[in-house]
């Protein structure tokens, strides 16, 4: 148990350091109202935990290890959740609707595509 809360922690710990990096250089390189830093984290997160999900589908030892510190540690600690629905308040609160309904319906959509866009390039990976 304490080596898969470490695999978990170390993984948390370098996926949001990550997130904080790209969220903060998207606010700098694009300072518009819509939430693009938090748009591109959740769907490049997206992207790696399919990706690693069919990287580590073997099973095993091995891919348990490895499922803890990249699916639910770094996944876990980059994507976000909160981060999402809050922007979307903020939407909401500042009438942009047209941004609201692009946010949330974009991020949900191209979130799912992007899961399986990365399940099938992992699959180009593994026999």
């Amino acid at each position: 148990m304490m080596r898969a809360l470490l695999l978990v922690g170390m993984g948390g710990a370098l996926g949001s350091m990550a997130r904080y990096l790209c969220q903060r250089w998207m606010a700098e390189s694009y300072p518009h109202a819509f939430p693009f830093g938090t748009f591109a984290v959740n769907l490049s997160g997206c992207l790696l935990i399919g990706l690693f999900w069919s990287l580590t589908l073997k099973g095993g030892d091995q891919p348990d290890t490895w499922k803890l510190f990249l699916m639910t540690g770094v996944c876990g600690g980059f994507t976000t959740f909160s981060a999402f629905s809050l922007e979307s308040i903020g939407l909401i609160r500042e009438n942009r609707i047209g941004f609201f309904l692009l946010y949330v319906s974009g991020s949900v959509t191209l979130g799912i595509l992007a899961t399986f866009a990365g399940m099938k390039l992992g699959r180009l990976f593994t026999p």
